[in-house]
């Protein structure tokens, strides 16, 4: 019988190559999506899921709020770890990392390489996370203050080979040796090291809670809930914070802390959530969002019910042909349950040639989506877990799914009304299939109007104001290799014409700049009432000037004011939190456990955004202090490569040894926002296959529709019908349909996007106009693909229309 239902099978798909055709392309258009969608989820969701005890493994975090100004931070103070895993036995171990891609000047041969992919940590890294050795001993690798851990790649970068251990190695003019080589940190990581050095090598002021500059991870022992273990941190608080926290403020009780709003919590994040589920200050790297593997598989789920849409639609549609033969077939005694499966063994075998064409396309498409969205995913992916299970299902569960309609449509004729002929009424007009022609186009408008919309809300992100002039300023990299020359370099970079300004700092004005948080107080006694957090960032006098920034009260720092040493100028979000109408000539107060220096407010300058534009502002000042960091120079040329071979020259006029290394700042504060932009860019790709797949089923109905009034049409022009009017009669119908798909669409596009704008602080307003425009879009596609098949009967001789039947 299997047999008998596969040569008829493929009896009619051999009868009709056309539809056959439309069916099995657009099958495989909306599989191969879907494939290349689930391996972009799949990976998404295996980040940090390698690591042996990754189910076990947290991040210790902190949500901190100091006078009105909320932080929420990966980092902690040092003796977090140590303390909790002294104190609490269901703690098994813990990690912490310092000095995360920090600058590193490291030697190969005569040449000097500035490294950021470097680290300090502790001995346990590897007890903690799982990155296997492949010479040397992980578990000593980290004893000796001068040893250093690099990755394989590495190896083989400085001596050509991986076996490395015990050859030295220079960095930052001091010797380190190699005592274990590392495979490569796999790309589903949320952090990618070259240099591990051991936190023995670091000279920091331990032992103090109350700072936050350590990643810090702990592994609990199996059966730990870590919410259940987040109520220690509270007696933790109670223990080490506050008693430290009493000799630097004036507080006497949790209770006078907690008093005006102020809040301490500690809370532990899975490793595996962090990719996808964690936003927060000090991240290692630009993590993902959940939101888009939400969107990514919902496109997927869509582009695949479009195709298997555009399926049942041309089965039901060409049954016309079909209808003597299930007639003929009833009447010879075949009963329905057959039938249902002959119709359904011919929708598998589509979707089997589907999938063997949509493996195809999927293979030759691999190499533009790993671009698009910044993977290195590979057909052999699909034949391994879980990917693959889903590939053997899918021409069963697509199968039954696309065909089942048509199997129980077809099935069901009644062989009287059909050999009489008059079962051809109830194919031209199906509410079923002008349902699933809504739908189709409906799914379509709510992907055009989501693309449009991520684009508009990256434009204004890259276009809006952000407080200073991100254009046309060249950052030069690893700057402190020239030491006591730095000074000299720049003065001589700002001789050449083309250099408007320049200045020294180690703080920028984007997301992957080092930050350095201060709490200050309005009175020299500080107690929780008058405390609050901010980002101070060291600069030079001409640090406002180069980056475009704009003073709005007071003046900038000066050489002719010794006093300004000790001077800050203010961003406007401070100078609102402090609450004086006139802030200049105030002073302001670092909380320590000593004596300190007041700052005096010289001026305020306007609010920038250095942060992503889903956050709002936070307070800011900036304070003299020499750096050696970054030098950042505006330029002023439309002939850059000539630019910078004049800076490379003056670069090579000191003897650093160190490569030049450059970059600009646009490029840098687009980074914020390459996630967005790979989105958007993967939304408008997929949008477009979704709107090809539809306009091929609707080119099929069409097709069909014109096919079933051609006698119709012959005798609406021997009456003298136009060409014209036939078009619009034939075209009215899909039109209508298009019509209600925008209104279903647009209301529920509205709120989709509306729900993940609200992400952002600076934002769009989302204009009737798009919804407009997606509309005229939809109608316009719709009515090509319709019209061509319109204008091909209207144009019929009505002598052959007639005689066709």
């Amino acid at each position: 019988m299997i047999q008998n239902y596969l040569k008829i099978a493929w009896r009619n798909v051999r009868n009709q190559p056309a539809l056959s055709f439309l069916n099995v392309f657009g099958l495989a258009l909306g599989l191969a999506s879907c494939l290349l969608i689930t391996l972009y989820v799949v990976d998404e969701l295996s980040y940090d899921r390698f690591h042996k005890k990754a189910d076990r493994i947290y991040r210790v975090d902190i949500d901190a709020v100091f006078g009105g100004t909320e932080q929420r931070l990966t980092q902690v103070g040092d003796p977090i770890g140590p303390t909790l895993q002294k104190d609490y036995p269901q703690v098994e171990a813990y990690v912490r990392f310092y000095n995360v891609n920090a600058s590193k000047l490291v030697r190969n041969g005569q040449e000097i390489i500035d490294e950021r992919r470097s680290v300090h940590a502790d001995p346990t890294l590897f007890d903690v996370f799982t990155f296997p050795a492949l010479y040397g001993n992980t578990k000593t690798a980290l004893d000796a203050p001068n040893s250093v851990v690099i990755t394989e790649s590495t190896a083989r970068r400085y001596f050509g080979t991986p076996d490395a251990v015990g050859k030295p190695l220079e960095v930052n003019r001091s010797l380190y040796t190699i005592t274990a080589v590392i495979r490569d940190m796999p790309q589903n990581s949320h952090f990618h090291f070259d240099f591990i050095f051991p936190m023995k090598a670091v000279t920091y002021d331990w032992g103090n809670f109350l700072t936050s500059n350590f990643q810090t991870y702990v592994v609990l022992k199996e059966g730990v809930h870590y919410q259940e273990f987040n109520r220690n941190f509270a007696q933790v608080i109670e223990r080490y914070f506050f008693p430290q926290a009493q000799q630097h403020m004036k507080m006497s009780s949790a209770e006078d802390f907690n008093r005006g709003g102020n809040k301490l919590v500690f809370a532990l994040f899975p490793l595996t959530d962090i990719h996808l589920r964690s936003d927060r200050q000090d991240e290692l790297e630009a993590n993902g969002n959940i939101q888009f593997v939400y969107i990514f598989s919902a496109i997927a789920l869509f582009v695949l019910l479009i195709a298997c849409v555009n399926f049942m639609n041309l089965s039901t549609a060409r049954s016309a042909k079909r209808a003597r033969e299930v007639g003929i077939r009833k009447t010879m005694g075949t009963n329905r349950p057959a039938l249902i499966g002959q119709f359904l063994t011919e929708s598998t075998l589509t979707v089997f040639f589907s999938l063997l064409l949509a493996l195809g396309i999927t293979a030759a498409g691999m190499p533009f989506f790993n671009e698009l969205a910044a993977k290195s995913l590979s057909v052999n992916q699909l034949f391994m877990f879980p990917v693959l299970p889903v590939l053997l299902l899918i021409p069963l569960v697509v199968g039954l799914l696309a065909g089942s309609y048509p199997a129980f449509f077809l099935s069901g004729f009644k062989p009287v009304a059909v050999l009489k002929g008059s079962i051809g009424s109830g194919f031209r007009k199906s509410n079923f299939r002008n349902a699933l022609v809504v739908f189709q186009f409906a799914t379509s408008v709510m992907l055009i109007i989501g693309t449009l919309i991520i684009y508009r809300q990256l434009n204004y992100i890259q276009t809006r104001d952000i407080g200073f002039n991100k254009q046309q300023v060249l950052i030069v990299n690893g700057t402190h290799a020239l030491g006591s020359n730095i000074e000299p370099f720049k003065n001589e970079l700002l001789t050449l014409p083309n250099v408007v300004a320049g200045t020294l700092s180690g703080f920028l004005p984007v997301s992957s700049s080092a930050r350095n948080g201060l709490t200050l107080s309005k009175v020299p006694v500080s107690s929780p009432d008058n405390m609050f957090d901010t980002q101070n960032w060291f600069v030079d006098y001409d640090y406002l000037k180069t980056m475009g920034m704009t003073l709005t009260q007071g003046r900038n720092f000066s050489k002719d004011f010794g006093s300004d040493a000790s001077a800050v100028v203010i961003n406007e979000s401070l100078a609102k939190l402090l609450g004086y109408q006139n802030p200049v000539g105030q002073k302001i107060y670092p909380v320590s456990n000593g004596t300190a220096t007041p700052f005096t407010i010289i001026g305020v300058v306007k609010d920038f955004n250095y942060e992503s534009l889903r956050q709002t502002v936070s307070p800011l000042l900036f304070s003299l202090r020499s750096n050696t960091e970054l030098a950042s120079f505006r330029v002023n040329t439309q002939d850059l490569p000539k630019l910078l071979q004049q800076v490379e020259a003056v670069w090579k006029k000191f003897p650093t040894g160190a490569q030049f290394s450059y970059r600009f700042m646009d490029e840098a504060f687009d980074t914020m926002y390459r996630a967005e932009q790979r989105v958007g860019q993967i939304a408008l790709t997929f949008a477009g296959l979704a709107i090809l797949i539809a306009c091929l089923g609707l080119f099929g109905l069409a097709t069909y529709m014109a096919e079933q009034r051609t006698k119709e049409i012959g005798i609406r022009k021997v009456l003298g019908a136009s060409a014209g009017g036939i078009v619009t009669l034939l075209s009215r119908d899909f039109l209508k349909l298009v019509l209600i798909a925008i209104l279903v669409a647009s209301p529920v596009a509205w709120y989709v996007m509306n729900r993940w704008l609200q992400e952002f602080a600076y934002k769009i307003n989302m204009e009737w106009w798009v919804f407009a425009v997606a509309g005229l879009l939809a109608i316009g596609i719709a009515l090509l693909t319709v019209s061509f098949q319109s204008i091909k009967a209207a144009l019929m001789n009505p002598v052959k229309s007639l005689r066709s039947e």
